[in-house]
């Protein structure tokens, strides 16, 4: 039986609920509704005839919209992609002509013409197809499909015939590929099956199938390989000097240089048609700055510094013009244009509603600080100060843990603050944007180091005269679910009060056996095999120490999660109850990892909001 255990959704607890406060009322001007009802307009991508693809995530679905890069209305293309998470889907795909646009639904790939119509799937011939890329002749396509467990690159074309293997080897995953200008050749990463921090560059030759690495070090990641406009150069991002810097090689493996030396990451960048320059994305402590760099030097300027995410940046095809997505800690994700010539910004879509616009001005924006950890590590974090403190705080560890807190938009902070909440979300050991040193900290050491690096923020909190050292919540989902739960159940010292774990861990083991092929292979990129580390998932897990759990938790979870799999928290749940834990537990049969339903989204705020209000406000 492949899966003997059958769960449905359901609410569950142990000890009394965290009934609703009836003399708390919501911050003036806000409410769970308005929470709930934002739209997020994402992964936008600009053909050469002036149009804009992009994805709007509604109340029900993430479908493909398009419109003109001069303004305009969105124009619906899709009615039946199922919600995505916007870290977990892709950017549509214009033809190099502009006539065409592929995406992704329900696990194949669609395509459909720009004058209209309905969207035709073209990968009948596998199970789940993803990763369209156009060869230059606008017809082929080259997709990525998963076959004895290895990610390999087919080609087809645009009526779906019977494709043609380009890779078949099983040493790794083949993912990424960029067809060369003439059509003749693709460059591709390569995950290697026996060094998973290692991505390499590799070339292929379509008409023979000839492959030559062009880049690949021992635990070393390389990824993002491009082609020049004319072909003599292909790009890509490797962390070989501790950062993410941008490299050029030749197709024939000559005149590999770095390209870039900011000593900061380089998070996305794209050629100019003339190849003369490059748009460039740097990470710069958690604000993504957009930049202008001359391929012939490497020098780099400011295009746009403007506190926030730049992201997605796009070329027009003659060159006038760029549009970029940007968010900030004040502002939704939406999408822009930029005149290269004088500058000019114009905002294209809006998804803010008024009511959510006019309070603006009297939202937060997070302080950068840092705090010491255990072993004096200096955790970067963002601190939300609210205008009038309510006397409590919450600590918000990020999922990942390969990931970072921004500075994007995050109406849970500007809501939980304008309550009157303290907000603090720390770049625990482990995050990226930090370089590789700190990066890889937590390898061999999940819940240990990062765990205390969360307590040591309650500690930080503590210092603070307006926050009561009794009012302290610690809040996350996915990783920072864990993180949760690890640092409530390995604190002697009780300093949070009360926890929040969305979709999160707690047994390292039965969750790697769980989960799907992608995120046991995430596992042991940071903690090996289990079957040759077994004591370092052991430590890792906090279901076992279940008994020194003191405070109340609520555990939030989606059955449709593939990611850390609901079996996850049944058996967190589990612990607690034979521990005689206060705990409250609810699952929802309809989500995914994350969240994604309106109706689903505002039960989750209502119950976190209700059960953060009764164990950290005063009674």
């Amino acid at each position: 039986m492949e899966n003997p255990i059958k769960l449905t959704e359901k609410y569950e607890r142990n000890g009394w609920p965290s009934v609703k406060r009836p003399d708390i009322k919501p911050p003036t001007g806000w409410n769970l509704s308005l929470l709930t009802s934002l739209e997020r307009i994402r992964s936008h991508a600009l053909s050469s005839q002036g149009q804009i693809a992009c994805i709007k995530d509604g109340e029900t679905c993430s479908d493909v919209f398009t419109m003109s890069a001069d303004g305009g209305w969105l124009a619906r293309i899709t009615t039946e992609r199922n919600l995505v998470a916007y870290w977990d889907d892709e950017i549509p795909a214009w033809s190099p002509d502009g006539k065409w646009l592929a995406f992704g639904i329900k696990g194949h790939v669609h395509i459909v013409s720009s004058e209209g119509g309905l969207p035709q799937k073209i990968t009948d011939f596998t199970t789940t197809a993803s990763g369209p890329r156009w060869m230059p002749d606008s017809n082929g396509l080259i997709v990525t499909v998963e076959r004895n467990d290895t990610d390999q690159l087919l080609l087809t074309d645009r009526e779906g015939c019977w494709p043609r293997a380009l890779t078949t080897d099983t040493v790794g995953d083949h993912w990424d590929a960029h067809p060369s200008p003439d059509g003749k050749f693709i460059v591709f990463n390569l995950r290697r099956f026996d060094d998973l921090n290692r991505l390499d560059i590799v070339l292929l030759e379509i008409d023979t199938g000839r492959q030559v690495t062009l880049y690949g070090k021992p635990s070393t990641r390389a990824l993002s390989p491009k082609w020049s406009p004319d072909g003599n150069w292909i790009s890509f991002i490797s962390q070989e000097t501790g950062r993410e810097e941008l490299y050029l090689i030749q197709p024939n493996g000559e005149g590999l240089h770095q390209l870039t030396k900011a000593g900061e990451d380089i998070f996305q960048y794209e050629w100019s048609p003339s190849g003369k320059q490059m748009l460039v994305v740097v990470n710069r402590g958690g604000s993504f700055e957009l930049m202008l760099l001359e391929t012939e030097s490497g020098s780099m300027v400011e295009l746009r510094s403007e506190a926030g995410i730049h992201s997605n940046p796009n070329w027009a095809k003659d060159a006038s013009f760029i549009t970029f997505e940007f968010e900030s800690p004040t502002l939704q994700p939406d999408l822009y244009r930029m005149e290269l010539l004088s500058r000019k910004i114009t905002q294209l879509t809006f998804s803010t509603p008024p009511a959510l616009h006019a309070m603006r001005k009297k939202m937060a924006v997070p302080e950068i600080v840092s705090y010491k950890s255990y072993d004096g590590l200096e955790i970067p974090a963002f601190l939300y100060r609210p205008e009038k403190s309510n006397g409590a705080a919450i600590l918000y560890p990020h999922g990942g843990p390969k990931d970072q807190y921004v500075l994007g938009w995050d109406e849970l902070a500007q809501y939980f603050t304008a309550k009157g909440y303290t907000y603090l979300a720390p770049n625990y050991r482990g995050s990226t944007g930090y370089g590789q040193e700190f990066e890889r900290a937590n390898y061999n050491d999940w819940g240990v180091g990062d765990a205390q690096d969360c307590l040591h923020g309650a500690k930080y909190l503590r210092t603070f005269k307006e926050i009561k050292p009794d009012r302290i919540g610690i809040a996350g989902g996915s990783y920072g679910g864990y993180m949760t739960v690890a640092s409530l159940s390995r604190d002697p010292e009780y300093l949070f009060a009360c926890g929040v774990a969305k979709y999160g861990d707690s047994n390292l083991v039965s969750s790697w056996a769980q989960c799907e092929k992608r995120l046991r292979l995430y596992t042991e990129i940071f903690l090996g095999h289990p079957a040759d580390n077994l004591g370092i998932y052991l430590k890792g897990s906090p279901i076992n120490d279940a008994r020194n759990i003191q405070k109340p938790v609520l555990i939030l979870h989606g059955l449709l999660d593939t990611v850390v799999p609901p079996e996850a928290s049944e058996e967190w749940v589990e612990a607690l109850r034979r521990e005689g834990k206060t705990f409250e537990y609810k699952t929802y049969d309809d989500e995914p990892h994350g969240f994604l339903r309106r109706e689903n989204l505002y039960d989750v705020y209502e119950r976190m909001e209700r059960f953060l209000d009764w164990y950290l406000l005063p009674k």
